[in-house]
């Protein structure tokens, strides 16, 4: 773990001497009061310095509702992280559909939703619960281990591997290509290394090259790399490399960082609110409600970047066109506004899909249903065997202002008797 910095007085400080997007704030855990005192006191702000330039922050739910609604002034182009994403080779331009508007993110997106249409879906559930049995019988019970590893990254893998028809046996290289996507310090405040990220960005797209040219022509089931291929949209794909290997990091991250934190926030979560582990023991019939409000309560990620297409005004802020804005959606997550009691975990709550982990308007998560499926189907076959996932050291978390999530998280399994 990286050493601990000294954070400035979240209420104390002026406002102009915060940095927002610190990943320190969110490797400490620290982050809440000083999103809190955002959405008080300056709810669309700008911050003039940061290691990546200047920003708007936007931290109220119904704000970032409706700037994400309003993509022809607000647009996910050139890219949805505040920094700019570099490559040691001096590519800075790795083109993604969730970093596109319409019509071009329309097209990409339709190629590859059928992946998570529901009879695909119906199938896979059959696939991911008999990998979650597996994977679940052969933990240690009684001794301390690393969730992390041997829950959250095995599953997600797992997952991945089965999307993309991948081989079982490499499945580990798509959580690394995953991580150093995530990990760069230019764009999320991590610490990977240039050389080593270019040389790993390099190999996940000669591997899908070759994946690619394999399948071409080929029948099969309703994996990543075929729908590609069978969408005349996309069918040409990997002719545009740089292209190519944005929609691939897309689908990747998309479908690795998302579940497998929510994996790890939820055991989190049920240690920090003892109660709500003894509400899920005593009705199991809670499970769906819990995967919503896990999946609110960590929100695996930060936030969305925006850039505005002409000068406006908005909320009586004027921000002009060029300007970056993002929309914080884990303060939206605990705007009490809109959340009652949003700082808690509340896993019978109301209305428990009331959340922005998702974002929304059309670049909401297409994997949402998958993700809520391979979280639900691992709560409900762990219920099943163990009484208490204990959380037995405090977390490890990830340095990142963009992905919010653990390193590791020490654990030990009771049985059921």
């Amino acid at each position: 773990m990286s050493q601990t910095t000294a954070l400035p007085d979240p209420w104390a400080s002026p406002l102009q001497d915060i940095d927002f997007s610190n990943p320190d704030l969110f490797q400490q855990d620290a982050w809440r009061p000083y999103f809190q005192r955002l959405r008080e006191q300056s709810p669309v702000h700008y911050q003039e310095n940061s290691p990546f330039g200047p920003f708007w922050s936007i931290t109220r739910f119904e704000d970032i509702v409706e700037i994400e609604r309003n993509w022809e002034v607000f647009s996910s182009s050139p890219t949805i992280a505040i920094g700019e994403f570099k490559l040691e080779d001096g590519v800075d331009d790795i083109p993604t559909f969730i970093a596109m508007d319409p019509p071009r993110h329309t097209e990409q997106r339709k190629a590859v939703q059928p992946v998570v249409a529901s009879e695909n879906l119906a199938e896979m559930e059959k696939a991911i619960r008999a990998r979650v049995i597996e994977m679940l019988d052969a933990l240690p019970v009684g001794e301390t281990f690393d969730w992390v590893e041997h829950v959250s990254i095995n599953l997600t893998t797992q997952m991945l591997a089965l999307l993309f028809e991948f081989p079982f046996e490499d499945r580990h290289k798509l959580a690394y290509w995953s991580d150093m996507t995530t990990a760069a310090p230019e764009t999320a405040g991590g610490d990977a290394d240039a050389g080593e990220r270019t040389a790993a960005l390099q190999d996940c797209l000669q591997t899908f090259t070759r994946i690619w040219q394999q399948r071409e022509g080929t029948d099969g089931g309703v994996d990543l790399i075929r729908l590609l291929q069978q969408d005349p949209n996309t069918a040409g794909l990997v002719n545009s490399p740089l292209e190519y290997l944005g929609t691939l990091l897309l689908l990747i991250v998309g479908g690795n960082d998302t579940t497998r934190n929510s994996i790890s926030g939820g055991v989190v979560a049920l240690n920090r609110f003892p109660h709500e582990y003894d509400k899920l023991r005593a009705d199991t019939s809670l499970i769906p409600s819990l995967v919503s409000e896990i999946i609110r309560w960590q929100t695996p990620l930060s936030y969305m970047r925006r850039t505005a297409t002409q000068d406006c005004v908005f909320r009586d802020q004027a921000i002009k066109q060029g300007d970056k804005v993002v929309l914080w959606y884990i303060s939206a997550n605990r705007d009490e506004s809109v959340i009652e009691r949003a700082d808690e975990f509340v896993i019978d709550r109301r209305n428990p899909r009331q959340h922005l982990s998702f974002g929304i308007g059309i670049h909401r998560c297409m994997g949402s249903r998958l993700a809520e499926m391979q979280l639900r189907v691992l709560w409900e076959e762990i219920m099943k065997r163990f009484i208490f996932v204990e959380l037995v050291e405090e977390p490890e978390r990830v340095q990142s202002n963009f992905v919010h999530g653990y390193v590791s998280l020490p654990v030990r399994l009771h049985a059921k008797t």
